[in-house]
């Protein structure tokens, strides 16, 4: 998956997830290692998830957390916001990933000058390899769940708070290449996919990046939940016509550092989301009349249903269009991880 900079929409689909594994955490290799979660990504060119392995990465620069990649279902399809690292947690859907990342924040360890400290009660550590360590019990209120998206039918309900929001907006960067060769690794691996391993992968996490065969590495104990084929959760229904439909999520803000290139991504989004949205109100005006229309002439309960098919399908090809448009709008702004604009 591209790098961006910041949780970005990167695919969309209607398939939900499966649940998240539950598997042990391996050892960290090393001081400055932070722990990143587990998670199902998908692959078009064989329409079924895979396991991407939690795995400890080296932070890119001192002072740099990483917030988690979430599912969330949203305008009629389940899409992906991926991860990135930055200087605060942003918000990752609630998802409960475990090993300190409970659904908020990050309870594993903190930056302290230039050291990272490790929460022994949390995340695994050596203390004789690694001494920039504390040892604080974390209460975790959140309900225990393998759930591994947000929204929808059985999705985690939670929203971004204000702060959450605020941290978005500042400057971060996408996965580092070792994160990026880790997923790719995953993909390219048959064992990695759903429809293979029934949701509990022979490979849950790793020691690092890619060390797949590594003795170090920890298979699932089991799957999250009961593995259904490939639509592993309830699927939201898709709504019929355009007036159900909710607002888009708007993209965070553009954080080039360029304020001019920002204004001017901005411009973009807002005139790109102005345009959806004035296609969405008038097929939902027009799709309204025809409702009235076959109202007045009393029409058959088959007409009826050919027209709420119809409808049904409007909606969903303008969603997908709209998906794409944002999709392609976000690879376009991404900024590179050296800072300078995209080409």
């Amino acid at each position: 998956m591209p790098a961006s900079a910041s949780a970005q929409i990167g695919i969309a689909i209607r398939i939900g997830p499966p649940a998240l594994p539950v598997y042990a955490q391996p050892v960290c290799p090393g001081d400055g290692y932070l722990w990143t979660p587990g998670y199902w990504a998908y692959d078009y060119d064989i329409g079924d998830y895979y396991w991407v392995p939690g795995t400890w990465v080296l932070a890119p620069q001192v002072g740099f957390l990483w917030t988690p990649g979430w599912w969330g279902w949203g305008g009629g399809a389940f899409i992906f916001h991926e991860g990135y690292w930055g200087p605060h947690i942003g918000f990752y859907g609630g998802i409960n990933y475990g090993f300190g990342y409970f659904g908020t924040g990050f309870a594993g360890g903190r930056w302290d000058g230039d050291h990272f400290f490790y929460n022994r009660a949390v995340v695994n550590v050596n203390v004789t390899n690694i001494h920039n360590v504390y040892n604080t019990t974390v209460v975790n209120n959140v309900t225990v769940n393998r759930v591994s998206y947000n929204g929808g039918n059985g999705g985690v309900e939670a929203r971004a708070t204000p702060e959450e929001e605020r941290y978005a907006s500042e400057r971060h960067i996408g996965p580092v290449a070792a994160q990026t060769e880790h997923a790719q690794s995953a993909r390219s691996n048959p064992q990695m996919r759903a429809s293979v391993n029934h949701g509990k992968p022979a490979v849950a996490a790793t020691p690092r990046p890619g060390a797949f065969n590594d003795r170090a590495a920890v298979p699932a104990k089991e799957a999250g939940a009961p593995y259904r084929g490939g639509n592993d959760v309830p699927r939201p229904p898709v709504p019929n016509d355009a007036k159900e439909l909710q607002s888009h999520t708007r993209p965070a803000a553009p954080n080039t550092g360029n304020p001019k290139l920002d204004q001017k991504y901005q411009q973009q989004q807002d005139k790109m989301a102005a345009k959806q949205e004035q296609e969405h109100q008038k097929l939902a005006a027009q799709q309204e009349k025809e409702h009235q229309q076959m109202a007045k002439q009393n029409a058959s309960e088959a007409a009826r249903q050919q027209t709420e098919q119809r409808h049904q399908q409007q909606t969903q090809q303008m969603e997908e269009r709209h998906t794409q448009q944002q999709q392609q709008m976000q690879q376009k702004q991404a900024p590179h991880e050296n800072g300078g604009r995209p080409k």
